[in-house]
């Protein structure tokens, strides 16, 4: 086994530590536009722990390390924090806030705890300073720990910024800053900061790839709600070089003026006494709160974008409706070489992950994948997040036939022009058995069940959240992820505001026309399989609004089979296979116009009912 570099690297930590006066640092997984997805320069909780889930915390003292994670990423944090002398500390859910009880445990009153105000959340700064003052600990902000610990740290992303022009572009940039504007003026403001990346892609019709599998740059958009229309409108701060001639004179048409990425924060302080700034206290870091003078009032409100931007035009929906036929046809492709390889050609998870991503390339409108792809064989699949790596996959097949039956669960996604795809499936690499059969019917019996909701408009999507784990829970089980997310436009694949789960509702969260949410229950048998069925749903008005509201229903927008040989027939009822039957014809329907030859084999006879 090779000896881990952590350590080496946790001691330059620490030295870091005693030179300040410390006793811990706090390091978060976190940049600062609070992204979901890190640029390699703020990756410091995986380069100070060998941790690489995409969630997690760490904390460093002179004695002790610990990563607190969620169930989702238990396995893989025990697999690789062995050896690194980090601890685990295994919490509930990715919001749990166990690190604070920690702390306040370890350190003692008059102890100096460090966290980099630039990558610290405004709402989670509040929440660890009141924790440690309670305990008479000490917080330090204005110290970025890790710089000095990490010689050969990455600088920032150079990609260069593109336009997201029409027709996918639906709507012009210079409409989406006047309603943003008007939102401003509305909330009682009159200028408004928004960091969040895919907010500032969404105002500005521009797309990069700073961030893997998100089109999206870093930036920071000014917007001022008091200039006129013949004045810039908002300054866009990002790195040098990163925007051509050509496209800083259409932006300027627009009243969007750049300025360097460092600039933000000044900008900030000089903004004139009486001015009232609108800012997302969820989607700013307390850095950029802190530069913000006295004499200025601060308006706390959800980004109006954030808002905007989750409600999917006509226009939009149509363009995600052809993007979902166009990943539907290179899915096809892909299994129909899959199950017609199987037990013939040498198959692992890597290579699930090689040819689904190169079928998805041949596409039209391709950009990239919208996630690392999940391809996880029997007990791999029962890691939430997992992910096959050259030093540890799986093999399914070999020319000589197949290395074990089982289940193959696999959760990709990709970027087109025209929208962004997330789907799970999962298929029998072998016969099932009933255990494994009755597992994958009851999170099937959730998906259909939360598919065919009818909700009122504005219905908290925390609420919907039951109906996807009732079937499973008159079995006695249970799945420890929320059951669905947002979705961009060609933008981030995670969004909000809603979140069908179990989280704390607030009025944010409500659901819309337009919006785009993913259905995905599971079910986990730790060390033997693992089960999720996702599709994606966009929220479509039902009938017309009466005495009792407008009512909404989801229009399943994803298009690949849902496996049929792992289904338990006796557990399914009349009207969930005919759900079941009625979503495999629209799926034959819209892709069998798009495949040929063997994949067109495949669909038919993955799509015939049962």
């Amino acid at each position: 086994m090779p000896i881990s570099p952590i350590p080496e690297r946790l001691a330059l930590l620490r030295q870091r530590l005693q030179h300040h006066g410390l006793a811990a640092v706090l390091v978060p997984s976190a940049d600062p536009h609070l992204s979901e997805y890190l640029p390699e320069r703020w990756q410091g909780r995986v380069r100070f722990s060998g941790f690489t889930g995409s969630m997690g915390t760490l904390v460093v003292t002179p004695t002790r390390a610990a990563v607190f994670a969620d169930s989702r990423y238990w396995t893989q944090a025990e697999a690789e924090l062995a050896g690194t002398t980090v601890a685990l500390v295994k919490i509930p859910t990715g919001a749990a806030t166990h690190h604070l009880d920690w702390l306040a445990q370890t350190l003692a009153a008059g102890e100096v705890l460090a966290v980099d105000a630039a990558v610290l959340g405004l709402a989670a700064a509040k929440q660890l300073g009141d924790a440690m003052a309670a305990r008479g600990i000490t917080l330090r902000t204005d110290l970025d720990v890790l710089d000095a610990a990490w010689s050969d740290r990455p600088g920032l992303p150079v990609a260069p910024i593109r336009e997201h022009r029409a027709p996918h572009a639906a709507v012009s940039r210079a409409d989406k800053l006047a309603a943003v504007r008007a939102e401003v003026v509305r909330a009682g403001a009159d200028h408004h900061l928004v960091s969040t990346v895919d907010d500032i892609a969404w105002i500005t019709n521009l797309r990069g790839a700073d961030v893997d599998y998100n089109p999206v740059f870093l930036a920071h958009l000014l917007i001022d709600a008091t200039a006129s229309t013949a004045a810039p409108q908002a300054t866009l701060f990002v790195g040098a070089g990163k925007v051509d001639a050509a496209l800083q004179a259409r932006l300027a048409v627009d009243g969007v003026r750049l300025a360097d990425y460092a600039d933000a924060a000044p900008a900030l302080a000089r903004l004139p006494a009486g001015a009232t700034l609108l800012v997302d206290p969820k989607r700013i870091t307390l850095g950029l709160r802190q530069a913000v003078p006295a004499g200025v009032r601060v308006v706390e409100a959800i980004n109006p974008s954030t808002l905007a931007k989750s409600r999917k035009t006509a226009a939009e929906a149509a363009f995600v409706r052809e993007a979902m036929e166009v990943d539907g046809a290179a899915m096809c492709a892909f299994y129909a070489w899959f199950e017609s390889a199987l037990g013939h050609e040498a198959i692992s998870e890597l290579t699930i992950d090689e040819r689904l991503t190169a079928e998805r390339a041949r596409q039209p409108g391709f950009v990239s994948l919208s996630f690392p792809t999940i391809a996880g064989f029997n007990a791999n699949g029962a890691m939430p997040h997992y992910r096959a790596t050259p030093d540890a996959f799986a093999w399914i097949s070999t020319p000589a036939g197949l290395v074990a039956e089982g289940l193959l669960l696999i959760d990709s996604g990709a970027q087109y022009l025209g929208g962004t795809t997330d789907i799970t499936r999962v298929w029998p690499i072998g016969t099932p058995n009933a255990a494994q059969k009755a597992d994958y019917t009851r999170v099937l019996k959730g998906t259909i069940n939360l598919s065919r909701a009818r909700f009122p408009a504005g219905t908290l999507s925390p609420h919907l959240d039951t109906l996807a784990r009732a079937p499973l829970w008159e079995a006695g089980l249970d799945f420890g992820h929320g059951t669905g997310h947002g979705v961009g436009y060609f933008l981030n694949v995670h969004e909000g505001p809603q979140s069908i789960s179990r989280a704390v509702p607030d009025a944010s969260m409500a659901m819309w026309p337009g919006m785009i949410t993913s259905i995905e229950p599971g079910l986990y048998r730790d060390g033997r399989w693992g089960i999720r069925i996702e599709n994606l749903g966009l929220n479509v008005s039902v009938g017309e609004p009466d005495e009792f509201g407008e009512y909404l229903a989801f229009e399943t927008l994803t298009l690949c089979p849902i496996d049929t040989r792992c289904l338990d027939l006796g557990l399914l009822r009349d009207d969930e296979r005919q759900w079941l039957n009625g979503y495999h014809a629209e799926v034959a329907r819209r892709l069998a116009p798009r495949l040929s030859g063997a994949a067109l084999d495949w669909l038919r006879v993955r799509t015939a009912p049962v």
